[in-house]
C-alpha cells in the first residue's frame, strides 16, 4: 500500500513536470526525451524472456501511446491539475479490461470504491471551465485508456521481472515519437530544442524519465503482477491530490 501511494505521489508530481518540460520541448521531442533517458539502462540490464513483439505491444500502448496522447493533451490546452484527474480513467479502464480479458474481477467492495471515486471524478470533472478544449479532453482519455491496455499486457506476464520490462520497453517509443515530430513540429528541431532547453525543462525531462517512468512504472507492475488489478489499480487515484495541489500552488 505504502509502495502503491508513493508511486502515485510520483505520478502526480509528473504532471507538473510536464508543463516545465513542454517550455522548451514539442510534445512528441519530450516524449523522446523521457524514454531515451528511461532506456539507458538497457545497456547493463538483460533482455527479459519476453518476445520482441509482446515488447513493442506493451511500449506502444503504457508509453509511447500514453504519452505523445497526454503530452499532446497538454498542448491543446489541458490544464496540468485536471490532466492528473483525467489521467485516472485509467483505473476503472484497467478494472473493466482486466475483468473481461483475464477473468480478473473485482471485489464488491473495490466496486463500491470505484462508484465512490468515479463519482468524485465527474464532480472534479463538471468544474472544468468551458475554456477546456473538446480535443484536449479527447486526447487525454485516449492517453487513459493507451495506458489501461499497457497495464493489463503487464499483468498477463506476471512471471516477467518488471524493471528489466520497463527499461526494454523504453526503447520503443523514441523512433515513433521522432517520426511523429519531423511530420508536425513546426519549431526548433531536437537538437535545437535541447541547446536552447532551459535548466527547468532539463529537470523536468530527467524527473520524467528516471522517476515518473523507470522507478514508478518498475513498482507499479510489480504491484499489479502480485496483487488482484482492483486493489492496485485504485492507488493511482491518489495521483490527483498531488497534481492539483502541485498544479495550484505552482501555477495558480
Amino acid at each position: 500500500m505504502v509502495l502503491a501511494a508513493i508511486t502515485s505521489v510520483i505520478w502526480g508530481l509528473g504532471f507538473v513536470a510536464i508543463k516545465f518540460g513542454l517550455e522548451s520541448f514539442s510534445a512528441p521531442q519530450l516524449t523522446v526525451m523521457r524514454f531515451v533517458i528511461a532506456a539507458v539502462p538497457v545497456v547493463f540490464v538483460p533482455r527479459p524472456r519476453l518476445s520482441f513483439g509482446w515488447i513493442a505491444a506493451i511500449g506502444l500502448t503504457l508509453f509511447t501511446g500514453q504519452f505523445l496522447l497526454l503530452f499532446f493533451a497538454y498542448a491543446a490546452g489541458m490544464p496540468a491539475g485536471l490532466a492528473s484527474v483525467s489521467q485516472q480513467m485509467q483505473a476503472f479502464f484497467t478494472v473493466l479490461l482486466a475483468a473481461v480479458f483475464l477473468r480478473d474481477l473485482p471485489s464488491l467492495r473495490q466496486c463500491a470504491g470505484m462508484a465512490v471515486a468515479f463519482a468524485g471524478l465527474g464532480l472534479v470533472a463538471l468544474t472544468a471551465g468551458s475554456d477546456l478544449p473538446v480535443v484536449a479532453l479527447g486526447l487525454a482519455l485516449a492517453a487513459a485508456l493507451s495506458w489501461a491496455v499497457g497495464n493489463v499486457l503487464v499483468k498477463s506476464h506476471a512471471a516477467v521481472p518488471v524493471f528489466p520490462l520497463v527499461v526494454w520497453c523504453s526503447l520503443v517509443p523514441p523512433l515513433p515519437a521522432l517520426a511523429v515530430s519531423l511530420a508536425v513540429d513546426r519549431g526548433p528541431s531536437l537538437p535545437a530544442a535541447l541547446a536552447h532547453a532551459s535548466w527547468l525543462s532539463i529537470g523536468a525531462m530527467i524527473y520524467l524519465g528516471v522517476g515518473a517512468t523507470t522507478v514508478a512504472y518498475a513498482i507499479w507492475g510489480r504491484l499489479l503482477q502480485r496483487y488482484p488489478t482492483g486493489a492496485v489499480a485504485l492507488f493511482a487515484l491518489l495521483a490527483p491530490c498531488t497534481g492539483v495541489a502541485a498544479g495550484a500552488v505552482l501555477f495558480g
